[in-house]
């Protein structure tokens, strides 16, 4: 049997060529050729043939089975377990800890269901032998793969059988019918559609390692992210052990759900109640320093904002330094201070602060902000057991959010009495008022500033 050769054709305008060219004799469009594979003189495509139509009335819809990982916050993000036939794709900076988590992952479903193979490109055998002693990931039904032949690990597919398949990396995998190199956008996608048509034509669920650029996105094709079912970022820095893996993409699910890890000796651990860990440590009555409920996914997290306001050094231009929010509306709160409430903010550099690591990029977080920095420049700490949280308007306006009572009751479990939120009519929330426990409703920031700083 002859080896299909190399073409490569126009996605404009579909003229086929022998060679790469910048430009497209056919329509003249530059970086339009893409690598594709020629069987019989045809360009090898993996659509398969089209079914009938019929009518959505018609079809039935059984409900989706999902698989426990045994690791709830992993579960959690997938929306409740693994879907059969699904692909997974994960990302995450290097030495984040993608191998450890899937390494984890694998060892569980070994132990629960039937036989996983992790297929690794970038380390050896005897590395993940190593690995998996420290982490207590032993079991006779994982077994390891180091390949990067695609040829090579669809054969050990065929033969294992596995229920479950990790392969780490994507990047690594090459296709030897394609002159390109390994990690190219031909071979990325070649070898992701290889995964993908594996798992609807078996069933078996695929979770594929991606690495990513500079920039923090996943590296290769954007149709990479397209095919696959469930998009998630493993996000922290290596120098801390709080690890946060984020949904960005999930056919299955919620995409706003994410899973809160801490490393260890023993591998990444989940947290259960993530707040008590964010707010460990936190200093009292200081000023500068406000607690913050946010809205992640399922779940409340309560954060504390931090916030430094001192004066420019010898009257120069002030800096300003955001650390786990969106600067630009940090400077749009800022500006807001200035005008609507007098603080001269132009001649002080400020600093602004998630504690923990966490990224928050809701507007509900403007009161709070706000209110960290009023009380560093004023060197006055807000009221004993204050929560405070609201969107700010550019006419200094607070404007109402979603999920005040879940917000409101999780502060309540924390031992929080005092909260500070947008005036509402809202009469069940009203109820949760008594017994030591005060809602402070402000319908500008000029009095949110009176009821938290008096």
């Amino acid at each position: 049997m002859s080896r299909p050769k190399t073409v490569y054709v126009c996605r404009d305008c579909g003229y086929k060529a022998s060679r790469w060219m910048g430009r497209c004799p056919g329509c003249d469009e530059w970086n339009s050729l893409e690598e594709q594979r020629d069987v019989h003189g045809k360009a090898q495509s993996w659509a398969v043939q089209p079914n009938a139509a019929q009518a959505i009335t018609a079809i039935e819809a059984a409900a989706t089975r999902r698989a426990s990982t045994g690791v709830d916050e992993f579960d959690r993000v997938l929306g409740g377990g693994v879907v059969p036939g699904s692909l997974v794709l994960v990302g995450g900076d290097p030495g984040v800890g993608k191998s450890t988590l899937l390494l984890q992952v694998s060892h569980q479903w070994a132990a629960q269901f039937g036989t996983v193979l992790y297929i690794s490109g970038e380390e050896s055998p005897q590395q993940l032998k190593l690995r998996a002693e420290r982490l207590n990931a032993l079991h006779p039904r994982l077994l390891i793969l180091s390949e990067t032949d695609m040829g090579q690990i669809l054969a050990q597919i065929r033969q294992n059988l596995p229920q479950f398949v990790v392969v780490d990396s994507i990047q690594t995998v090459f296709s030897a019918e394609l002159a390109s190199a390994p990690g190219s956008v031909s071979q990325v996608r070649d070898a992701a559609a290889s995964f993908l048509a594996l798992a609807k034509s078996t069933g078996t669920s695929i979770v594929l390692v991606g690495h990513v650029t500079k920039a923090g996105a996943l590296a290769g094709p954007r149709v990479l992210e397209h095919m696959v079912d469930v998009v998630c970022y493993f996000e922290g820095d290596p120098n801390t052990q709080l690890r946060i893996l984020r949904a960005v993409k999930n056919r299955f699910g919620s995409t706003n759900e994410v899973g809160i890890f801490q490393m260890g000796q023993g591998g990444l651990a989940g947290i259960p109640d993530p707040s008590s860990v964010f707010l460990a440590g936190r200093p009292r009555l200081v000023p500068g320093s406000v607690v913050f409920p946010s809205c992640e996914g399922s779940r409340i997290l309560l954060v504390e904002l931090q916030a430094l306001v001192t004066p420019a050094p010898f009257g120069g231009p002030p800096r300003r330094l955001a650390s786990g929010i969106d600067y630009n509306r940090m400077c749009m709160l800022l500006a807001v201070l200035e005008k609507r409430r007098g603080l001269g903010l132009h001649s002080h550099d400020v600093y602004c602060n998630v504690a923990g690591g966490l990224r928050i990029a809701e507007p509900a977080a403007d009161l709070g902000i706000a209110l960290a920095v009023a009380s560093s420049f004023r060197n006055q700490a807000p009221v004993e057991g204050l929560v405070a949280f609201g969107e700010v308007g550019l006419a200094g306006e607070v404007r109402g959010i979603a999920r005040v009572e879940a917000r409101i009751k999780e502060g309540i479990r924390l031992g929080f009495n005092r909260f500070l939120l947008p005036r509402t009519e809202s009469q069940d929330l009203k109820k949760l008022a008594g017994e030591g426990i005060s809602l402070l409703e402000a319908a500008s920031l000029e009095e949110a500033l009176e009821l938290a700083l008096p």
